[in-house]
């Protein structure tokens, strides 16, 4: 087990794995990187270096109660990058950590990112307000708050149905995936995953989006229940100078695990550019 003890003290656990152009990816909420075994493994396979970390608060990093802002995972990123001497890093994120990835390369790679991927990706900025008129209304995140600090256990559980698109008619559920979504929630912190939520819903990425000239490759599935797409990846795409949009008719939210060898088909190609 590796694990780098940042300036603050937090412990963050990471896997860095295989050798070759380094691709660095970035977990979700409230997930740990076990969530991009599929990735993982694909990418080992064919010559890459992967590197994967648990947020703090989340997996098995330390369950610390501060610091659950998208700010500091973009800088605990940057301490693992330096610490690790990367460079030509492609950043690749889902969901929260499409944020953490954005504002990462904007503010904190100085140089040593290469390209970046959003999947499914909350940016530019998920709640509704006076500015996102077609955002989610702050009701749903009220809601997660109450369910994660209420009924935690339960709510992971139920939380895959959307997540995977289990809820569809003629869905093809995996009782394993589902399991491991919950293992992997209830191995982090309450507190982490409770204040993250307003990390990842009420953030703008807006300026982030603008100021990133590097090329960015944005994924969603049209069918995602999490973070709606026309609201996120299809905006994410229009700000960003140098973006390509892939939607995909039917994805859900979770299509780095269920729709896995399309997934990695497109980022491997977009690498190889």
């Amino acid at each position: 087990m590796s694990t780098l003890n940042l300036k603050d003290g937090t412990e963050i656990f990471y896997k860095d794995q295989g050798q070759g152009p380094v691709l660095m990816f970035h977990h979700g909420w409230p997930l740990s990187s076990d969530d991009w075994d599929a990735q993982v493994i694909f990418f080992l396979q064919r010559g890459y270096r992967v590197v994967t970390h648990d947020r703090r608060g989340h997996g098995r990093s330390s369950q610390d109660i501060y610091g659950h802002t998208i700010e500091q995972y973009a800088a605990d990123a940057a301490e693992l990058v330096e610490f690790l001497d990367l460079k030509d890093v492609i950043h690749i994120g889902h969901s929260t950590g499409g944020g953490e990835v954005i504002r990462y390369v904007n503010k904190y790679a100085n140089g040593r990112a290469k390209k970046a991927v959003l999947i499914s990706a909350v940016p530019p900025i998920m709640v509704q307000n006076e500015s996102n008129p077609d955002g989610v209304p702050m009701e749903v995140f009220d809601n997660i708050r109450d369910q994660t600090l209420n009924n935690r256990q339960q709510f992971y559980i139920d939380l895959t149905l959307p997540f995977y698109g289990y809820n569809r008619a003629g869905a093809d559920i995996k009782e394993g995936i589902r399991r491991n979504w919950w293992r992997q929630g209830m191995m982090g912190g309450i507190v982490a995953h409770y204040e993250g939520i307003k990390a990842f819903s009420e953030t703008d990425f807006t300026e982030d989006l603008k100021a990133v000239d590097i090329p960015v490759l944005v994924l969603h599935g049209e069918d995602d229940q999490i973070v709606p797409y026309e609201n996120a990846g299809v905006k994410s795409a229009k700000l960003l100078k140098n973006g390509t949009l892939i939607t995909y008719p039917g994805f859900p939210h979770g299509m780095p695990t269920t729709e896995a060898a399309t997934i990695n088909k497109d980022i491997l190609a977009f690498i190889e550019s």
